[in-house]
């Protein structure tokens, strides 16, 4: 590469730009590597035991300083957006008739609702990685004495801080960015780069006003205040992140979600209506973002995941963003979905989830059992739930599930 372009921040630039809308990213800017002014923000969060069990955040706390933590000798962030492509379904009723998928034609099946960025086939880090890794061979190209990392969430990088910075948009009240364009239906990743190059404007402008929509209909109360997350109390933590039994108390508040949450995003104005920029690149998004046939237009059946031992959760989970909950997550998920919004129809699934090897299984599936037995009538499949009850109290030796079990 002649040294002309190599010395020219601005062809190197543009160079970035075309191969990041190549790959399919909606937005790009870029941001200069400098020290996080949310860093004490981010310490404070922690003092207050916000991150809850993700000790991962103050085990790596001094990284997150300044992007130098990530990239010795960083001196530019690119910042990238990559959008859910299931912009345009909607999640249908819980109660959902499922014709030849379990049972019976037209069976009544409970579906758990599931984050809109799992509703593809693959796990977005393994899409997104491989063209991080083509804008830093491109930049590399240009500058073959430079240093780039790619990453999309798993460092220790202030990502929203840094796209604010390179003008993607404004951290909104429920903590994540916002765009006018995209509304925050979209991935962030960053490319870092030990080369100095000419940051676009940050994004000074917030456009919530005082809107608290967000806040308000959080179900679990998880928002301490505005741009302020306790994630003990998040439900997309507590199905996803959490390796314990979810509290009594924020359970009923769990309702129908089985994997993650979107509730403080679809009340957002921002996300009313799905984007033509974000739409935009459809070829992008049918080779990338293929539906998955396990949550069709949102929605996960959950009896049958109660038949999944850890070789078939395997088989079906290993390449999907399920997997990060791993098998008895998912269960004690399933359990607390059925719970809330199941029925008696669902005793054989609880009566598997009572039988489970995981003790959170198991004792997440008797406090859904105790829940549809007090709203169900009497009958055979009520006497068989309450008997499988009474075995485990004599039974069980795991306080986990004894805690749970009728006194």
């Amino acid at each position: 590469m002649p040294d002309a372009v190599e010395n020219d921040p601005h062809a190197i630039i543009q160079a970035i730009r075309e191969a990041a809308a190549e790959e399919g990213f909606v937005a790009c800017g870029i941001a200069p590597a400098i020290d996080s002014q949310g860093f004490p923000d981010l310490v404070r969060w922690i003092d207050a035991g916000y991150h809850a069990e993700m000790e991962y955040f103050p085990n790596r706390l001094d990284a997150y300083r300044n992007p130098k933590g990530v990239l010795p000798g960083a001196k530019s962030v690119v910042a990238l957006a990559w959008p859910y492509s299931a912009l345009e379904h909607e999640h249908e009723s819980t109660q959902t008739s499922v014709a030849g998928r379990n049972g019976q034609d037209g069976e009544a099946v409970v579906g758990g609702k599931v984050a809109r960025y799992t509703w593809q086939a693959t796990d977005y880090h393994d899409v997104i990685h491989p063209k991080l890794k083509r804008i830093c061979k491109t930049i590399l190209r240009l500058c073959p004495a430079a240093n780039a990392r790619g990453i999309v969430d798993t460092a220790p990088l202030m990502e929203r801080e840094f796209a604010q910075l390179a003008g993607l948009g404004w951290r909104g009240k429920n903590t994540l960015l916002l765009n006018k364009t995209l509304g925050s239906y979209f991935f962030l990743a960053c490319v870092l780069v030990d080369v100095e190059l000419p940051p676009d404007t940050p994004h000074e402008s917030d456009h919530c006003g005082t809107c608290t929509a967000c806040l308000d209909a959080c179900p679990t109360g998880a928002f301490v205040g505005p741009h302020v997350l306790d994630a003990s109390r998040c439900i997309s933590y507590l199905t996803i992140e959490s390796r314990e039994m979810i509290p009594e108390p924020l359970r009923e508040g769990i309702g129908d979600w089985l994997f993650g949450c979107d509730v403080c995003q679809e009340v957002c104005p921002w996300n009313r209506k799905p984007t033509k920029r974000a739409m935009s690149n459809e070829s992008v998004l049918q080779s990338d973002w293929r539906l998955s046939p396990d949550t069709p237009r949102g929605l996960m059946e959950l009896s049958t995941l109660f038949q999944l031992d850890e070789e078939t959760f395997r088989a079906r989970f290993r390449k999907s963003p399920m997997w990060r909950t791993r098998r008895r997550g998912l269960l004690r998920n399933a359990a607390i979905v059925l719970g809330n919004v199941g029925n008696i129809e669902h005793a054989d699934a609880l009566i598997l989830g009572m039988r489970d090897a995981e003790p959170i299984v198991r004792a997440s599936s008797v406090w859904a059992g105790k829940r549809i037995l007090a709203k169900s009538p009497s009958d055979a499949r009520s006497g068989i739930l309450a008997n499988e009850l009474k075995r485990l109290a004599i039974d069980e030796q795991n306080e986990i599930v004894r805690a749970e079990l009728p006194s």
